[in-house]
């Protein structure tokens, strides 16, 4: 694992930042992934299936997308996904290595005739209003992983409930497109 997150500074109307798919970061994101042939799959706690949802609205999204998991209680972090209970013992969900370690097994959860998918993404935190694990409303980790690499992004979001879930789905979709963009990946 890396301890450099991707550069998470490309904006939008950087050349960089070119979107293939207009304005539909999700659309663009499915179009890379497709162009580069690599699948990806989704471990959620907080978003609920959210953006494993968001994916499959796309068209196409079939061909990229393995599928999604929706490990909303603790037990099922380990059982499904091989998060490590003494990481989930001694810093609750709610916690960057939890995020990293959702992306990492669901890659493998997911395989498809004995491969893993090409990225893993995952969602972790506590959506309100009652804080999780010590963690307060708004805090949450988005997990990445690519090849041998993996990094956590935290996010400190405000809002309701709904809408921080609905910012984390749009956040890691900016995280997924984000490190797909860097030259150092696969």
């Amino acid at each position: 694992m890396s301890d450099t997150p991707p550069d998470n500074t490309r904006l939008a109307g950087d050349p960089a930042g070119a979107d293939p798919a207009g304005d539909d970061a999700t659309a663009a994101l499915i179009a890379e992934l497709g162009s580069r042939r690599l699948t990806i799959a989704v471990a959620e706690s907080l978003t609920g299936g959210l953006l494993t949802a968001e994916l499959i609205r796309i068209p196409g999204a079939s061909a990229v997308v393995s599928g999604g998991i929706v490990a909303y209680n603790t037990e099922l972090k380990k059982s499904l996904l091989a998060v490590d209970s003494s990481v989930l013992n001694v810093h609750g969900a709610v916690h960057p290595d939890v995020a990293v370690q959702m992306a990492v097994g669901v890659r493998a959860a997911l395989a498809v005739r004995g491969m893993r998918a090409g990225v893993g993404v995952a969602t972790t935190g506590a959506a309100g209003p009652d804080p999780q694990d010590g963690q307060e409303p708004g805090t949450v980790f988005i997990g990445v992983s690519i090849g041998s690499a993996a990094w956590a992004v935290p996010l400190t979001l405000q809002g309701d409930r709904q809408s921080v879930r609905e910012q984390t789905v749009e956040r890691a979709i900016e995280a997924v497109r984000d490190l797909l963009a860097r030259d150092d990946v696969e």
